[in-house]
C-alpha cells in the first residue's frame, strides 16, 4: 500500500511538471509503471477523483493563472491548454469558473472591495437555522483549527469534491466554529471551502495555491425522513493531490454580498443573477 501511495505521488509530480503536454491515462500509468486500469483506481482512491478529471482541472487552474499573469488573448490561452476551439474554452471555463474568462480577468479590480463589505455585513440573514417546507432541511457542522483566524470562510457544498462551477447551497463564517447551511434537500454533497484572510493580496485570493482549505473526511449525505448528519470539518493547508478551487472567489463573494448587502454589489454586463443560500 505505501508503495502504491508513493507511486501516485511521484504522479502527481509528474503531472504538474508536465501539464501543458498530452497526458493519456495510458501514458501515466506507464510511467507508475502499473496497468492503466489499476493505476486509475489507485489515483482515484488516493485523490478523490478521476485522473483525467484531475488534469482537466489542473488545465483550467493554468488557464486562470494566464488571465491574471500574461496579456495573451482569451484564444490563445486556450491554445495554451490544449483547447482549440475559443467557443469550447469560454464555455467550458465559465461552467468551472463560474465567469467568463474575460471578467475572471476582470475581477482583481474589485475583489479587495468586496472583502471589504463581507467583513463589515451582518450575516445573521443568511444562516436561518429553521428548516424549510417539504425534506430541505438546515445543515449544521463545525469547522476545527489548529490556529486563529482573521477574515473570511466561504463554504460550500458541491456535486463532486473539486469546488467548481456555482456551489448548489453554500455559507461564510468570521471565524472557525459552528456553520448552518440551510435549505439542503437529500443528496450526496461534498463540503469544500476555503479561507480568506483579511491581508491577503488579489493574486492570493484570486489564485488560491497555499491559503486554508476547509475539508470534510467523508461526502455529506442528507437523506429524506433522517435529521442531516453533523458535519465535522477542518481548517488547514491544502494537501498533495488536492484538485485546485476552480470556482471564482471573487464570484463567490458577490453572491453572498447579493444576499446579505446587495447596494454593496455593482452590477456587470453579463452577470449571473443566481443568489447564495
Amino acid at each position: 500500500m505505501l508503495d502504491e501511495r508513493a507511486a501516485v505521488d511521484g504522479v502527481l509530480a509528474y503531472i504538474h511538471k508536465h501539464i501543458d503536454e498530452p497526458l493519456s491515462l495510458a501514458k501515466i500509468a506507464r510511467y507508475a509503471a502499473y496497468s492503466p486500469f489499476h493505476f486509475s483506481r489507485m489515483f482515484k482512491a488516493r485523490v478523490g477523483i478521476a485522473l483525467q478529471q484531475y488534469v482537466a482541472s489542473l488545465r483550467l487552474h493554468r488557464a486562470k493563472e494566464l488571465l491574471l499573469t500574461t496579456d495573451l488573448s482569451v484564444r490563445e490561452i486556450g491554445l495554451e491548454i490544449g483547447q482549440q476551439s475559443l467557443g469550447t474554452f469560454t464555455t467550458r471555463f465559465s461552467e468551472k469558473v463560474g465567469v467568463s474568462p474575460a471578467r475572471f480577468r476582470a475581477s482583481a479590480a474589485r475583489v479587495h472591495a468586496d472583502l471589504r463589505s463581507l467583513l463589515s455585513v451582518d450575516l445573521c440573514g443568511v444562516r436561518p437555522m429553521n428548516a424549510a417546507p417539504g425534506w430541505a432541511r438546515p445543515l449544521t457542522g463545525t469547522v476545527s483549527a489548529e490556529g486563529p483566524f482573521e477574515g473570511i470562510i466561504l463554504l460550500g457544498l458541491f456535486a463532486t469534491p473539486i469546488a467548481e462551477g456555482v456551489p448548489l447551497h453554500s455559507t461564510m463564517l468570521y471565524s472557525p466554529g459552528d456553520f448552518c447551511i440551510p435549505h439542503v434537500p437529500p443528496g450526496t454533497y461534498y463540503l469544500v471551502g476555503t479561507a480568506i484572510a483579511s491581508g491577503m493580496e488579489a493574486r492570493e485570493i484570486l489564485l488560491p495555491r497555499g491559503s486554508l482549505r476547509v475539508s470534510a473526511k467523508e461526502p455529506v449525505v442528507v437523506k429524506p425522513h433522517l435529521p442531516p448528519p453533523h458535519v465535522e470539518a477542518t481548517l488547514a493547508p491544502p494537501q498533495p493531490g488536492d484538485p485546485p478551487l476552480l470556482i471564482s472567489i471573487p464570484f463567490l463573494m458577490e453572491q453572498f454580498l447579493r444576499a446579505v448587502a446587495p447596494e454593496s454589489v455593482m452590477e456587470e454586463p453579463g452577470a449571473s443573477t443566481r443568489r447564495s443560500d
